[in-house]
């Protein structure tokens, strides 16, 4: 299937804010607080909604187009690694399971700031628990596969596009 790098741009970075306002919707309305990893899974939602975006608004050329495509993939990549690890630690045994930290603002106010990044990507307890379930996957696992997604569609764009440059 052939789009338009314009409507792939749109399309991605919508997807990113409908995720980013669920993800709000569940910790503004279902009252369900964010652990440090979450944050910084919103973060990297953040990124590729934003490179998305911009990419929509500014509509490179070929040059262009790649470079947007490389930040959604690499956004995609980070935003992987760290939900994939908050889902193994959900599947750890649970006397296996790092015990309960501070909260980011906390850590933010405390510890520098790579200190602060060292330590909520390396998860703490409450990045274990599941408290949200759907179609029996908790957040971190829909938020691997929505990653993925994003990565997978994206270097597909990616190839697209080089087989347009190599067919004119």
């Amino acid at each position: 299937m052939i789009i338009s790098n314009r409507l792939f741009f749109v399309l991605l970075g919508s997807l990113c804010f409908i995720l980013l306002s669920y993800g709000y919707y569940l910790q503004y309305v279902e009252y369900l607080e964010p652990c440090p990893m979450c944050i910084f899974q919103r973060l990297c939602y953040v990124a590729a909604g934003s490179v998305a975006i911009a990419g929509a608004i500014h509509a490179p050329q070929r040059l262009g187009t790649t470079i947007y495509i490389v930040a959604i993939a690499l956004s995609s990549v980070v935003g992987a690694a760290i939900a994939g690890r908050q889902t193994w630690l959900q599947h750890l045994p649970s006397e296996l399971i790092p015990e309960c930290g501070p909260d980011l603002e906390f850590m933010l106010e405390m510890y520098p700031l790579l200190e602060t990044i060292e330590r909520a990507l390396s998860g703490t307890g409450d990045c274990a628990e599941v408290s949200w379930t759907f179609l029996n996957l908790s957040i971190a696992e829909w938020s691997l596969a929505c990653f993925t997604v994003m990565f997978t569609v994206s270097v597909w764009q990616l190839v697209l596009n080089q087989r347009r440059k190599l067919a004119t």
